[in-house]
């Protein structure tokens, strides 16, 4: 790919951290900016790629990467600097265009899985959904651009997500294993690179078969104090949560061929 000069090109193409040492005055989840110490410490044992800070993958990455942080952390729309907000839709395998206010409310995960086997979106908030996720992976879930084959304004990507199994998904037992999702997106910018569209294909079948294979707890098996800390906060969020889009509860469940983002 061309090499492009990163350092003139806007915020949002720009490494995430220089991106949140910007970002002033925001509406943040949680009421606190987000902390990616450890996850770019494990980025940088574990990624495959080292993309030239120049290249278009890191471009391409970087700008993921910010729409990442914004998707999970800032609650107002109007200041996402990722994406035309006005115009955004992302779509899973195909599925059911969503908007910004979708993500806001819903998240990723809910809009990215749907209706599966082992996952049910409509039974699911934002916190719940995070909370599984983050439980199932402790140590964080991972994303880097594996390559670009085409150039703005409609980029294909294709991407690698990964995650060590090592916390308890839902009543099903970790495996410590490495979880690897393999997707593909095509991701239509406007002129000063901001995101229009999202559509992302992965198969969402083999991840969640991976995170139900260890076989589910035994009935009755002692809580600690840590997994009854885990429910009582869930409990309180799940309470504290806006009512789910019934457009989003009802939604088809996924298909492959494939897609997913985050951390």
């Amino acid at each position: 790919m061309t090499p492009l000069n990163i350092e003139n090109l806007p915020l949002w193409v720009q490494n995430r951290d220089r991106v949140l040492k910007l970002n002033q005055n925001v509406q943040w989840r949680y009421d606190k900016q987000p902390d990616y110490t450890k996850s770019n410490e494990n980025l940088a044992k574990e990624s495959t790629q080292n993309h030239s800070e120049n290249s278009l993958e890191a471009l391409v990455q970087n700008l993921v990467r910010t729409f990442d942080i914004e998707a999970n952390f800032k609650t107002n729309p109007q200041q996402w600097i990722s994406v035309v907000q006005d115009k955004f839709r992302m779509s899973t395998n195909g599925g059911i265009n969503y908007k910004l206010e979708d993500l806001v409310e819903s998240g990723t995960y809910k809009l990215l899985i749907g209706n599966t086997q082992h996952y049910k979106a409509s039974e699911e908030n934002f916190e719940t959904s995070t909370n599984l996720f983050h439980s199932a992976f402790p140590e964080g879930f991972l994303w880097e651009v594996l390559e670009v084959y085409s150039a703005p304004p409609t980029v294909t990507v294709k991407w690698r997500h990964w995650g060590h199994f090592q916390g308890a998904y839902k009543d099903y037992l970790p495996t410590g294993e490495t979880i690897e999702i393999i997707g593909m997106s095509i991701i239509k910018l406007s002129d000063d690179l901001k995101i229009l569209s999202l559509e992302h294909y992965y198969d969402n079948t083999k991840f969640l078969d991976k995170l139900t294979s260890g076989g589910k707890k035994s009935v009755g098996a002692k809580q600690t104090p840590s997994s009854l800390q885990q429910k009582f906060w869930g409990f309180i969020k799940y309470f504290l949560q806006p009512k789910i889009n019934p457009k989003i509860a009802n939604s088809q469940i996924s298909r492959c061929p494939f897609a997913a983002l985050l951390r």
